[in-house]
């Protein structure tokens, strides 16, 4: 029996965009349409894919195109489009641009695939999460950003390097902003089984916060003419296949919240429930005081971005 898949829209060719495509194709989780604006560049990355099948033995396939009509139907769109970080930038640097290219995309989008959900990657996250929620007319609840997963990913690891312990070992979660303001939650962090904050020093704790919250700046030092691409793409495929797949799977993931943890009428990463209609159920954790209050005031600084 042939294996019926769902569709998915990857709106972006580049390192993210095609990177997730192939994840999504690896996996066995969806056919692909990636599209954008430049002539070429998805026709030749999906054909280079397809003859990656040919090795690998995937069973989904993916078109690469320029046209909008390719998309219709799908069941969930990424966007991935817009200009990456350079060094020196900040994602907030990256507002005006990323704005307008997010605007056109679901102008293109929204009339071909109305029942889809919306998974938004372009920086700055936040602010454009909220800024497509406004404009969009989408129900909350079907359009949701991808950035808290990518920071509790770096949290892991910084927690493993400081550690020695495996990542499947840590259990770990971001919350807030993805950048700056992002919260990292060491009171409900844990290394096999242990509470980190009896496992590492105030000292090493330090050290990891800092890498959690440094991790992308680093990258784009370190490239130098670009961002980081696999963990985001690895990222946006986890919440990928908990939508495709209904399977009600929390992640940190940039949501609508009204009056979750005291904050209403903006969208910030918290921990949430996600399934075929994107967001089931937000989760609310007994947080610290002193983080409770941090996800306020990072609340209040992507409000604060909004307003300018």
């Amino acid at each position: 029996m042939i294996k019926t898949y769902p569709k998915v829209t990857v709106v972006g060719a580049g390192n993210v965009g095609a990177t997730t495509a192939m994840l999504l194709l690896q996996k066995d989780i969806a056919n692909v349409v990636m599209i954008d604006v430049v002539e070429g560049i998805p026709e030749g990355k999906a054909l280079d894919l397809m003859h990656m099948r040919s090795n690998e033995r995937f069973g989904p396939t993916i078109i690469g195109t320029g046209d909008y009509q390719q998309t219709a139907q799908s069941d969930l769109v990424i966007i991935t489009a817009g200009v990456p970080r350079k060094p020196g930038m900040t994602r907030e640097d990256l507002i005006g641009i990323n704005a307008g290219i997010l605007h056109s995309v679901l102008e293109r989008a929204l009339p071909l695939s109305p029942d889809a959900c919306y998974l938004l990657v372009t920086n700055p996250l936040d602010v454009l999460t909220n800024l497509a929620q406004e404009t969009s007319g989408l129900s909350p609840s079907r359009l949701i950003g991808m950035g808290g997963v990518l920071d509790t990913a770096r949290f892991v690891y910084a927690i493993a390097k400081e550690t020695g312990a495996e990542p499947c070992e840590i259990e770990a979660l971001v919350i807030g902003a993805h950048g700056e303001a992002m919260v990292p939650l060491p009171s409900l962090a844990t290394v096999k089984g242990k509470p980190l904050g009896e496992v590492v020093s105030e000292e090493s704790l330090e050290r990891i916060l800092q890498a959690t919250v440094q991790g992308g700046a680093e990258i784009v030092h370190l490239l130098k003419t670009g961002s980081a691409f696999y963990a985001p793409a690895a990222s946006i495929v986890l919440m990928a296949q908990a939508i495709l797949d209904n399977t009600g799977e929390v992640f940190s993931s940039c949501v609508r919240l009204q009056g979750e943890y005291g904050i209403s009428d903006v969208s910030l990463c918290v921990p949430a429930s996600l399934g075929s209609q994107g967001v089931r159920e937000i989760i609310e954790l007994p947080l610290a005081p002193e983080e409770l209050l941090l996800l306020r005031a990072s609340a209040k600084a992507v409000k604060d971005q909004l307003e300018h």
